[in-house]
């Protein structure tokens, strides 16, 4: 799986998907990698679930809703790209994160796994902070 933590970003792939976000100069990338989860048939395999649940926390940021353990890059990048979210993409990013998290081999992987309940928690987290209107 090339995971060595829990955390969205703490993964082979979730780290690649942040190298093209920094090259990234408006949400493209961000949108593309929520939708490609969001929208996939079949079985959402393992690195499309982590760069979805990378762009989610992006929309998250954005939102004024960071993880507490966001990676400076993608700090670095929210806060120079501070434009706002629209309903539309967050609604996208819920989707994409419950997609993962109900449907995924990502998921099949941790729930395997002794840390699959903290996963979990942090997937949920992650959904309240998108869901999260304040």
């Amino acid at each position: 799986m090339g995971a060595w933590g829990v955390g969205p970003f703490e993964n082979d792939d979730a780290g690649d998907w942040v190298w093209q976000l920094e090259e990234a100069e408006d949400l493209a990338l961000v949108q593309g990698a929520l939708e490609a989860a969001a929208h996939a048939d079949g079985s959402l395999e393992s690195p499309t679930s982590s760069e979805a649940l990378a762009a989610a926390e992006v929309v998250a940021a954005l939102a004024g809703h960071p993880a507490p353990d966001l990676p400076d890059e993608v700090q670095s990048w929210v806060s120079a790209h501070p434009d706002p979210v629209s309903p539309d993409l967050r609604a996208l990013a819920l989707a994409a994160v419950a997609r993962v998290a109900s449907d995924s081999e990502l998921q099949e992987l941790w729930a395997e796994s002794e840390e699959g309940g903290e996963w979990s928690k942090r997937v949920e987290e992650l959904r309240g902070r998108l869901g999260s209107r304040d």
